[in-house]
């Protein structure tokens, strides 16, 4: 029980900014830390949705209602997803060599189509939360969770383009196996729930998830060897503003 809950310490400790006690990390503890992962998700949907609520119940514009939807999940996770979406728009549009790509994702400053992409991607969320309904924020919530799965289960069974870096450490240290096996479970349970709730929603955004998850697969790979820490950022952040835009499309 004790490895157990240290285990979600570290997660949550690694990949959000909610308080948690301070602990030592060791390969113990680090072994299942990836299997709540998908947790994190859970508190963003969990957020947003009361958000949403109380705005409506409070009378906010639709204007501000927004504004604090889209930076929720920043604050929650401190912008470490958001950063590996903006040194990845760095380094694809650099079209160097597989090794200066990789050097462009370690630069700590941000280039001109950072700052474009991340300006762009912030407007179109604003775009696409604005359309959202009471009913859609739901399966919105829940996506974050998908997103999640799929980005853990990227960590333990694709290739990697470095042997050095955070994610290769989370990686070595994971038990591959019950971790891929744990987010299959999410993924399975979570896809339930949406089409229990809403069929078409559920569907529309667990297709799109999966081929978004293919496409990071495929651009990794091709681009830079494998996947990165700030790849996989990339696609959580690609990935959940694509299941946003695909509710509110059907």
């Amino acid at each position: 029980m004790k490895t157990f809950l240290q285990s979600v310490v570290v997660a949550f400790s690694m990949y959000s900014k909610i308080p948690m006690p301070r602990i030592q990390w060791t390969e113990n503890n680090m072994k299942y830390c990836i299997c709540f992962f998908p947790l994190i998700g859970v508190v963003i949907g969990l957020v947003q949705n009361l958000w949403y609520r109380l705005a409506v119940y409070a009378g906010f514009g639709e204007s501000f209602r927004t504004a604090v939807l889209i930076l929720l999940p920043v604050v929650v996770t401190g912008g470490i997803h958001l950063d590996g979406l903006l040194d990845t728009a760095d380094a694809l549009s650099s079209y160097k060599s597989q090794e200066e790509k990789l050097e462009i994702l370690k630069d700590s400053h941000a280039g001109a189509f950072a700052i474009i992409i991340g300006i762009s991607y912030f407007v179109l969320a604003f775009g696409v939360f604005s359309e959202v309904t009471e009913e859609q924020m739901a399966a919105i919530g829940l996506g974050y969770v998908i997103s999640r799965s799929l980005s853990g289960l990227g960590l333990v069974i694709l290739k990697k383009a470095k042997n050095t870096g955070l994610l290769r450490t989370f990686s070595d240290a994971a038990a591959n196996q019950r971790v891929a096996a744990v987010m299959v479970i999410y993924l399975a349970v979570t896809t339930a729930i949406m089409i229990a709730l809403k069929p078409v929603y559920g569907c529309i955004s667990v297709l799109l998830a999966i081929l978004v998850f293919c496409g990071y697969r495929g651009i990794a790979y091709r681009k830079f060897g494998g996947i990165t820490g700030d790849l996989a950022g990339w696609f959580l952040q690609v990935c959940e503003l694509v299941m946003a835009l695909g509710v509110i499309l059907v």
